[in-house]
């Protein structure tokens, strides 16, 4: 089942690129005009890139990948999607921007991609396509300089674990699990993120759950020493139950008591050998 999850799942994304290309969403056009897509805290907490090899696993058709790389960064990105490394590869031709994009599968990639890089980075949406967190961050890991750094910025595992379709803001149901499970959670695709009305043929998508307990742990068997771990009373993209805050985040609403962390960002080093 695993397997044919996947090879659905990368279906359905070589069909959402080719939708996020012309959509408002990504707004691409914008992008080839200039500028950054990443958030501020990203740059702040990652720091100066200028001249450091950086890996992005998981980076859809690039346009993080090619921020770094117009922020100084010599970039790879890497995802299991031919249409999104096609575009790509495309984009940062017509940027002339310093970056390659390299087609594999994530647990895959050690066969395919060779070097160790100063900076490897993923975010937002990544986690969930996983079905195995552990062999991910050994992927991590194994792409690491001694001495390097790996950051994600992703959505909380508390926040995946409520009922976010078809519930009033504020509306805090327990419906998915927190921790990782071998078999998949299905779910109807309704267009795609960034159009809902897009047609597509593909019509399940599958998802797997991961702790931030067992995300840490995952990392740090890998080797990694935790440097930084923060939470955020935020996320990046609509959930049901949350309410619009500005227009690029979503919170609980200001009526709700209580609070819940909705957005996670994790810093970690590869030791030096003797270190």
């Amino acid at each position: 089942m695993t397997e044919e999850a996947l090879r659905v799942n990368q279906q359905l994304w070589d069909e959402w690129t080719r939708i996020h290309e012309t959509s408002s969403f990504y707004d691409l056009e914008g992008f080839r005009r200039g500028g950054i897509r990443l958030r501020p805290y990203e740059v702040e907490e990652i720091g100066d890139v200028a001249g450091r090899e950086l890996l992005h696993l998981q980076c859809h058709f690039g346009i993080d990948t090619l921020s770094w790389a117009r922020l100084g960064a010599r970039v790879t990105g890497t995802d299991f999607s031919p249409a999104a490394i096609e575009l790509a590869t495309r984009l940062a031709g017509e940027l002339e921007l310093d970056a390659r994009f390299v087609h594999s599968d994530l647990y895959d990639l050690p066969n395919v991609l060779e070097g160790e890089f100063d900076l490897v980075y993923t975010s937002r949406g990544v986690l969930g396509w996983l079905p195995d967190i552990s062999r991910w961050a050994r992927v991590v890991s194994h792409f690491l300089k001694p001495g390097g750094t790996f950051y994600i910025t992703e959505i909380h595992p508390v926040a995946q674990a409520f009922e976010n379709e078809g519930v009033a803001p504020g509306e805090l149901r327990l419906q998915y699990p927190y921790w990782e499970h071998p078999e998949p959670l299905a779910f109807v695709v309704k267009g795609s993120y960034a159009d809902r009305s897009a047609t597509v043929s593909t019509h399940t998508e599958y998802g797997w759950a991961h702790g931030l307990g067992e995300i840490v742990t995952a990392l740090i068997e890998a080797g990694l020493r935790i440097e930084s771990l923060r939470e955020f009373p935020w996320v990046a993209w609509q959930l049901d139950f949350l309410a619009q805050d500005g227009d690029h985040s979503w919170r609980l609403p200001p009526d709700i008591p209580g609070e819940l962390p909705l957005s996670f960002s994790l810093l970690a080093m590869k030791p030096t050998l003797g270190a």
